[in-house]
């Protein structure tokens, strides 16, 4: 497995991470042997970053990682994020990103994952309550505390990294990435985390799993699946997307290799590191061989003629959670 340098701090991740939100929430039924089995294999295989949020269950996932990590801690990076606030009894508060709560809700994830150290530590939605200012300024003494090695931000406007930046290196922004959705290309993040020397973390690489291929029809989800109401998952805008996902399949198979390596390829190739999530080892093993597919730029021409920027139909999210997005 290659492995990359996040940021300007000294940050050394695998290529490919493995997204462990799934495993927990919002992708219908899970297994719990099956996913403690799956972050075993993505260990043998060299995936060291491995993703989790306290909202993810909530705290069942972070719950989960600790589980599989014990007596191996040392063997992962570990990333997880603050500031959407639950109680102890995994009650939704809402967004919150005052000093108090994520000091509050880091000494409770430490607990949940089992350890005395996060190495990755990400304000998951920025609270527009509290300045950015504040809120990494109380990252950053947990870093000094030695309870947080390096911190990062999810879903932020430019100016807010920028603002965030100069109050304390930030070392990674995580953002949705992959052929279906390039908006940073354009927004200025992208250019903003290049020039001040941050990663770029892309979680949903897959298109939140259109890009594999798998999905041919909404009912393909289990009841309790987000994705049920995910714009692009809908009407029309499904059926627009599924012409895309039948370019690339039909430039995978030319290579002779899966759309989800491709898809992968692709979004290693522009420097970033990819989290695709999965729950299974199957999956895990195909994504991670997208690590060895090497882009060309005759297959970067063909790609861009099947899936320009902009090409996706449909929003990121529903419209009350669309509002949350590039804090």
């Amino acid at each position: 497995m290659e492995l990359r340098t996040l940021g300007s701090q000294g940050l050394t991740v695998s290529a490919e991470g493995l997204g462990c939100m799934g495993m927990s929430a919002f992708y219908g039924s899970t297994d719990e042997a099956e996913s403690l089995a799956t972050i075993d294999r993505a260990l043998e295989l060299g995936v060291t970053l491995l993703d989790t949020a306290e909202s993810y269950g909530p705290f069942i996932n972070e719950q989960l990682l600790g589980k599989a990590l014990a007596g191996r801690r040392e063997q992962a990076v570990v990333a997880t994020k603050t500031g959407i606030e639950f109680t102890d009894d995994g009650t939704l508060v809402g967004h919150n990103g005052s000093p108090e709560y994520i000091r509050r809700s880091l000494d409770r994830s430490l607990r949940h994952l089992d350890t005395d150290h996060v190495d990755l530590y990400y304000l998951h939605r920025v609270d527009p309550q509290v300045p950015i200012e504040e809120t990494v300024g109380a990252m950053g003494e947990l870093v000094a505390a030695g309870k947080v090695r390096y911190i990062g931000l999810s879903e932020v406007a430019p100016q807010t990294i920028r603002r965030a930046h100069s109050v304390h290196p930030v070392t990674a922004v995580q953002t949705e990435y992959s052929l279906f959705e390039r908006g940073i290309e354009h927004d200025g993040v992208m250019a903003t985390l290049n020039e001040l020397g941050i990663g770029l973390v892309a979680y949903s690489p897959l298109g939140r799993g259109f890009l594999s291929g798998a999905i041919t029809s909404p009912d393909d989800f289990a009841a309790d699946d987000f994705r049920r109401t995910d714009p692009r998952f809908q009407g029309e805008n499904f059926a627009r997307n599924l012409a895309v996902v039948d370019e690339v399949r039909r430039i995978a198979a030319a290579k002779q290799v899966s759309p989800s390596q491709l898809a992968l390829a692709w979004v290693l190739h522009q420097d970033a590191v990819a989290i695709p999530g999965t729950k299974r080892r199957r999956y895990l093993e195909e994504n991670v061989a997208a690590t060895t597919v090497t882009i060309t730029a005759d297959d970067l021409a063909a790609i861009e003629a099947v899936a320009p920027r902009g090409i996706v139909s449909g929003d990121r999210y529903a419209p009350e959670l669309m509002q949350n997005l590039n804090g």
